[in-house]
Parts: structure tokens; sequence; C-alpha cells
């Protein structure tokens, strides 16, 4: 008998992108020159303390537009079908969203960032700090998309 899993997310706010629908987004934020605002809930608003000391955060979002998923999936890199968890697809069984973004300014319970991929309306999960020697990686492989994001610099 399989043992049943549930998980209730709750956001922290709400982010507010210049991207109106899905179409509109860049399949990828990095660097891009937009400013995106993230709303953060009144309530939250005090765990912000010390943020402004952060060049770059780390957001964590629902999203909330997916349309269901399929486990091979080709890429705006690649006509070739990869697997779902090769890629960076928004429509996945757990609809998660992962971006490192610019800090550019924080008023009270506002950050604006650049380089977010999200769509306006997206309920934001979490934040967490960029912090290189914890989160850059040397030796790194990038699998299928090896000489494919040249437009990303890659």
């Amino acid at each position: 008998m399989e043992e049943e899993h549930s998980l209730e997310l709750k956001p922290i706010g709400v982010i507010h992108s210049p991207y109106r629908s899905r179409g509109g987004a860049p399949h990828q934020g990095c660097g891009k020159e937009e400013v995106s605002e993230i709303e953060l809930f009144k309530e939250f608003e005090e765990g912000l303390k010390d943020i402004e000391g952060f060049s770059h955060i780390i957001l964590i979002y629902w999203f909330h537009k997916s349309q269901g998923y399929h486990l091979l999936v080709t890429t705006p890199w690649d006509t070739k079908l990869h697997g779902l968890f090769t890629t960076r697809s928004p429509n996945r069984p757990c609809p998660l969203g992962l971006c490192v973004v610019e800090l550019v300014a924080r008023e009270k319970n506002i950050l604006k960032v650049k380089g977010l991929d999200a769509i306006d309306g997206t309920p934001l999960l979490d934040i967490k700090p960029y912090i290189p020697a914890i989160d850059e990686k040397v030796r790194v492989e990038i699998g299928w998309l090896k000489g494919k994001l040249k437009k990303l610099g890659t």
C-alpha cells in the first residue's frame, strides 16, 4: 500500500513583474535588466532585516499557471526530447520555480530585483540569500545543454 503524502505551502508574498503571460516571460531571467517587485506580506517584513547587505537572493515560487506535465519535453534550446527533470520547464508534477536574482533595492516589504523570469501575480514561497561559498560550484557538467546556451553565455 502506497503511503499518501500531503503538503501545504503558504505563500509569503507575491511577485509583480512586467511579464503578464507565460508567453511574455523570458525562458530564463539570467541577464535580464527588467525590474520586478517582490512584495512580501506585511507579517513577514521583519524577516527581511539585513537583506540589503546581499547583492543576490534566491527566490522560490509557485508556477501557478503550470498546465500539467509530461516526463519527456523539448526546450527552447533543443528539438530533441529530454527528461523533464533535466530541464527547467515550468510544467512539473510539483511546479516550483527557483531563480537567483540581483537585489537592486528594498523599500519596507518590497524588494526590487533584476533577472527574474516569473510572471506577474506569481505566489512567492521563500527567499534565501545567495552565498557564493555555499551555492557556487566548480567542475560543473551541464549534460545535454553543453554548447546549447550560447545566448546566455554558457
